[in-house]
């Protein structure tokens, strides 16, 4: 079509006997132009357009009239074989063809012939037991008549079905003289089925023509139990639509009643009383099965002496009482937080202090209490912070519930004015998201025994001497000996002089931080170049790997030729990993346009077009072209997504080659217009699969860094997934028989996960995704009953899937309904986290 932004307007609109005409006008200068004319993509022609058009009056704001042109194809080209007629304004874009009475409006091309029709024998027999029949015939390469055209049936004006008219029917071709091989047969939905009239159409595609007794009123009812069927049918999908609407206004009406991160105080206070309500009841129906002791170390440095006395009452008032507190009097810098520290000592034998003579920052200081600790477990404590009063018990119980070696609760912040703010709500044990930001932070335990294991903190990485333990760690540990505590159970102080007011007060903690990951990744042999983003404590990691094992892109297609040759011409132009190729599936296309395409793309080295004749199932149709690959690397790819970075694929490659059990791979789709389509997707029985932070700027850091930073996720869009094609073929592939076209890519990173494998969002690797582009949305009417379908079976399929009931990469404290990480459940919907 004419880009929006070209100086050219001008139309086909006529057509007939070979001769065309249409007008052609430039925007900024008058006169008449030449308008180029091709046939079958060839050009022929060029044709002035500079014929009086007084049809068109008002419409040409300049008032020129004469812009008409008239074009005759000649007679070698009305051969009666169907081809493709388009015009082209001198700058190469489209004139718009748009002839009334063809059912050609607003195409790019006009199918032309002698007569389409008359390039078509065939006849619409009716209705059969239950089936729609008749046979067609065209010419062939040859000029005999063959069968094997396709036939597209419509009920009431819906498309129903597409089919090869390539069934046996001896009559006709003996009769004829032709084919036998000619005849089709489309069974009538149940639906259909009612005893009610409907109207029948049969169209031979890609012409549009319709065959002789076409189209037919009829009405189907075999026998009494059908028909009741058909009313038992009909009456479930209802359901089905009433159902969908209904949950959709239910989703439209509760955000209003509920809470936002905007209202987080008010949100949090209520989210306490009942945490305090739902430890009291397990204390009293589940007592704890020890009592371990817990050294909560606090490194003290010129706090204020409000805030501090604060901190302390907060562990002092903790429900859980077997605890020591280890104060580490850092330099004896105040001599009045010096006799508030020997105050409380000498109030409760519970605490005790350390003295440094000469201040060693706070690293020196925690390795003192680390030193001097007594307890089983090892919690970290700044001394300006507070508790939650039941803080001690949920994580001891958590411990001795999980046997967890390492364990870290969710946080939020509390500011000069005592409210609560900035919750950290953080997802269960990230290790790639651990790399670009310290998300675990407060409130951290560790076994006493893997806190010696692990060594003290090291100075040299002071204001991310935390960052560097906690790397540390997980070098010793396996991820199922981390745990995340759902609960929020700590609040960090905002002053003047905190890290959490502003990082401008510890910018020597981003380079601290930059230096932490890059002396991990050291340790563990892993070549990767960690970079601070924007100056703030989350760091981009590059992987220097070259390997290049090899990767098939899989690209499903329809009829949607422009926009699929933007998206290979894309890949082939500007992808700089040399080891991919490309598979085609051509699923069914009829244009003409379309079948120039897949001929000047079986032409180019590397890609491969697989036709496949049947119903859209995008399952099927991927599982189809895996089989035609043995790439250790499947790419599948939308036909609507076009790159934008050169190293896009190669960022992608290279998480997979950075560790074995990632097996799955997506990156950042953009719409349009620059907001994010894609960052991750968020599993749960409630939305199925919710896009994460959709809609938001491309350049924005997201919730807790998440749009910025490549982590883990639970599952990614198909619109762009790498995946292992072992690991593919070992979980069974998509799902075609349950899930031909929603949620094959969540169910498949689920099986995937659930066979113990990873899955990534890269936030690096960007590509823009005109969703849907091809085949629409699943919110039409038509696709409401197989939305539905498709919703219950993953629902079913994956109920008591405790990563499905509750995302472990999404705290448990957001709706998946609303705006993901900004819309809170009430605090009475949020299950207890052993509940889960």
């Amino acid at each position: 079509m004419t880009a929006q932004n070209s100086p050219f307007r001008g139309l086909v609109d006529f057509y007939e006997n070979g001769v065309a005409r249409g007008w052609a006008i430039h925007l900024n200068r008058r006169g008449p132009l030449h308008v180029h004319v091709l046939i079958d993509g060839q050009e022929v022609a060029a044709v002035e357009a500079a014929s009086p058009r007084p049809d068109l009056g008002s419409l040409i704001k300049s008032g020129e009239q004469n812009i008409g042109f008239t074009f005759n194809v000649p007679s070698p080209y009305l051969d009666g074989r169907a081809r493709a007629l388009s015009f082209r304004f001198p700058d190469g874009s489209i004139v718009p063809v748009s002839v009334s009475g063809t059912g050609q409006d607003f195409t790019d091309e006009l199918l032309i012939g002698d007569d389409a029709a008359q390039q078509i024998t065939g006849y619409f027999e009716g209705l059969r037991q239950g089936q729609v029949v008749g046979w067609v015939l065209i010419p062939g390469e040859s000029g005999a008549l063959e069968g094997g055209a396709t036939v597209a049936l419509s009920i009431d004006g819906r498309h129903i079905a597409r089919v090869k008219a390539d069934r046996f029917r001896g009559d006709v071709g003996e009769s004829l003289d032709a084919d036998g091989l000619c005849g089709f047969s489309v069974p009538v939905p149940t639906a259909f089925r009612d005893g009610k009239p409907h109207l029948y159409a049969v169209t031979v595609e890609p012409s549009g023509v319709e065959l002789t007794n076409s189209p037919m009123r009829s009405s189907i009812a075999d026998d009494r139990l059908e028909a009741e069927l058909v009313d038992v049918t009909e009456t479930i999908d209802r359901f089905h639509r009433d159902l969908s609407a209904l949950r959709r206004k239910i989703r439209d009406i509760m955000p209003h009643g509920g809470h936002s991160l905007a209202d987080y105080d008010s949100w949090a206070r209520a989210y306490y009383a009942r945490l305090r309500i739902a430890v009291d009841h397990e204390r009293t129906h589940a007592p704890l099965p020890g009592s371990p002791r817990v050294s909560v170390l606090c490194p003290v440095y010129k706090p204020i002496l409000t805030d501090f006395i604060q901190a302390v009452q907060s562990v002092m008032a903790q429900t859980y009482p077997h605890w020591e507190l280890i104060f580490i009097d850092d330099g004896r810098a105040d001599a009045t937080i010096t006799r508030q520290i020997d105050t409380f000592c000498a109030a409760d034998k519970r605490m005790r202090v350390i003295t440094l003579p000469k201040n060693q920052g706070i690293a020196g200081a925690t390795n003192a209490g680390l030193m001097e600790a007594k307890g089983d477990y090892i919690a970290f404590f700044d001394h300006d912070d507070v508790l939650v009063d039941v803080a001690l018990e949920v994580m001891v119980r958590a411990a001795l519930r999980s046997n967890a070696q390492l364990l870290y609760s969710d946080e939020d912040k509390i500011d000069l004015h005592g409210r609560f703010r900035d919750p950290n709500l953080k997802p269960d044990f990230s290790y790639r998201y651990l790399l670009g930001c310290n998300y675990i932070c407060h409130l951290t335990m560790v076994h006493a025994a893997l806190a010696r294991k692990i060594g003290l903190l090291d100075s040299a990485y002071n204001g991310a001497q935390d960052h560097d333990f906690l790397l540390r760690a997980v070098e010793i540990l396996q991820p199922a000996e981390i745990c995340h505590v759902r609960d929020i159970l700590y609040h960090w102080r905002i002053t003047e002089n905190s890290t959490a007011a502003s990082l401008k007060n510890k910018s020597y903690a981003v380079e601290a931080g930059v230096r932490a990951v890059a002396a991990h990744l050291r340790r563990r042999g892993l070549k990767a170049r960690p970079t601070s983003i924007d100056k703030l404590t989350i760091y981009n990691v590059r992987w220097q790997y070259r390997a290049s094992p090899r990767v098939t892109i899989i690209i499903p297609f329809k009829d949607e030729s422009e926009m699929t040759e933007r998206c290979v011409t894309a890949l082939l132009d500007r992808t700089q990993y040399a080891a991919f190729d490309i598979i085609l599936i051509d699923n069914w296309s009829v244009t003409p346009a379309a079948k120039r395409f897949a001929a000047r793309m079986r032409k180019i080295e590397g890609v491969t077009v697989l036709r496949v004749e049947e119903a859209f199932n995008f399952s099927r149709l991927n599982n189809f072209a895996v089989r035609h690959t043995d790439a250790p690397f499947i790419l599948f790819m939308n036909n609507d997504v076009v790159i934008e970075n050169a190293d896009w694929l190669r960022l992608m490659v290279n998480e997979c080659l950075a560790a074995e059990d990632v097996a799955v791979v997506g990156n950042m789709l953009l719409y349009k217009d620059e907001t994010i389509q894609h960052a991750g997707v968020i599993t749960g029985p409630d939305v199925i699969g919710a896009h994460a932070h959709r809609r938001f700027g491309r350049h924005d850091k997201g919730y807790i860094g998440r749009i910025a930073l490549t982590h883990e996720v639970s599952a990614v869009t198909a619109a762009c997934m790498l995946v292992r094609r072992d690991v593919f073929l070992a979980v069974g592939g998509f799902d075609e028989d349950h899930l031909s076209i929603a949620y094959n890519d969540v169910d498949l990173c689920l099986k995937i996960r659930q066979a113990g494998h990873r899955v990534l969002y890269v936030a690096d690797s960007v590509a823009h995704h005109y969703e849907s582009h091809s085949r629409g949305t699943d919110d039409r009417p038509e696709h409401e009953t197989r939305f539905f379908l498709e919703t219950q079976f993953m629902r079913e399929k994956w109920a008591g899937y405790e990563d499905f009931e509750s995302d472990p990469y999404y705290a448990r404290y957001f709706r998946t309904d609303a705006t993901p990480f900004m819309d809170l459940r009430r605090p009475e919907e949020i299950p207890a986290p052993d509940k889960l």
